[in-house]
């Protein structure tokens, strides 16, 4: 810990993700479950969405270049998809550290969400890996004046005399927001309730009126959708935070939104409040997550029940972060003398989710 803390004060970045600071176990793990699962019949091809600085990249690439068969290593392409020009070049100095990856190996300066950067659709089986992704996507906001009341699209304005920003509240609109707020509702739109039940909500929520706000992974939604038309094969490994502590702004999935001066971080109680370099993280629901990834893979339908009668299209599973490396990982690497073992006992509030096609594509 104290180690970490000194790499921190040092540095201008707010944190390390896992990958970095476990290299290169974290990025073994990842490519011993790909190599475990894969069609080899086929070139392995991977994409990673927002590759960082390239360590998961050139960890995995190492990983299968020494422990899979040399066809497989041989005919292998790495593409990283990644949004920031900056990075793009550093992950290239990153994987070029070995010169027969640089062939493999090569990075589009884009934004995955963007439909249009894609090309063609993509037929044959892939992988697709999104590491700390999903806690920077954007999200949107909706309120509600009460525990009945309609959702409401949350906008902010600024006004001309004044500073500071300001909330206004829409009737729902926007075609991305209402999607989302459908699948986040299913689980209580599937669950049945007696008039009676609903009766005495309606009177409660009047004799005291809970406002409630939520935030809504709109971005993973659009990526997914986008995701899942243009490599309708792929198999998704995705790690995020399931939960954050000490959020100070309020709302269902609400952010942690910090900014770093001289080596020590501060926590804003209002987005609104946050201006220039404030860092972002939304934790991921994985419930919600598993049910976008449904309903883009075309088997969860919003408007009828008729997903239920037809096979899944996805075999999908979440799992805590130390059952992924013991599954998959060396634990016996990262050990300490004392037994403590860090790739296993931190970072206890993140998870992997795996998502794999099956033969339902009726």
């Amino acid at each position: 810990m104290r180690y970490l803390d000194n790499i921190y004060k040092q540095s201008d970045i707010s944190w390390f993700t896992p990958v970095e600071i476990f290299k290169p176990w974290y990025a073994h793990a990842i490519a011993e479950a790909i190599t475990r699962t894969a069609n080899f019949s086929v070139p392995l091809k991977i994409y990673e969405i927002g590759g960082g600085s390239g360590t998961c990249a050139k960890g995995i690439m190492d990983y299968i270049m020494l422990n899979a068969p040399p066809k497989v290593y041989n005919s292998m392409t790495y593409t990283s998809v990644e949004i920031s020009p900056s990075l793009a070049e550093v992950q290239k100095e990153t994987v070029g550290e070995v010169r027969s990856h640089i062939p493999k190996f090569k990075v589009e300066c884009r934004d995955a969400a963007d439909r249009s950067g894609w090309g063609d659709v993509e037929q044959q089986p892939c992988w697709v890996i999104m590491l700390e992704v999903l806690d920077n996507l954007p999200h949107d906001v909706v309120y509600s004046e009460s525990q009945i009341s309609p959702w409401m699209e949350v906008w902010v304005e600024k006004q001309h005399e004044r500073e500071s920003l300001s909330e206004l509240y829409k009737p729902l609109q926007d075609s991305l927001v209402t999607r989302c707020v459908e699948i986040t509702d299913l689980d209580k739109t599937k669950t049945p309730q007696s008039s009676a039940v609903t009766a005495l909500k309606s009177i409660w929520s009047k004799v005291h009126p809970k406002p409630r706000r939520c935030w809504l992974p709109t971005g993973c939604l659009k990526l997914l959708e986008v995701l899942h038309e243009v490599l309708p094969k792929m198999s998704l490994i995705a790690s995020d935070f399931s939960y954050l502590p000490d959020v100070k702004i309020p709302g269902e999935r609400a952010p942690l939104v910090s900014t770093k001066k001289d080596g020590s971080s501060t926590d804003y109680q209002d987005y609104m409040e946050a201006k220039g370099d404030a860092d972002i993280f939304f934790p991921t629901d994985f419930w919600l997550l598993e049910q976008i990834d449904h309903y883009c893979s075309g088997w969860l339908k919003l408007q009828d029940d008729h997903s239920s009668k037809k096979g899944r299209k996805r075999r999908t599973i979440t799992l805590e972060s130390s059952a992924f490396m013991e599954e998959f990982g060396l634990p016996t690497k990262t050990r300490t003398k004392d037994g403590y073992n860090p790739l296993l006992d931190d970072f206890k509030n993140t998870k992997f989710y795996l998502s794999v096609p099956t033969h339902n594509t009726k």
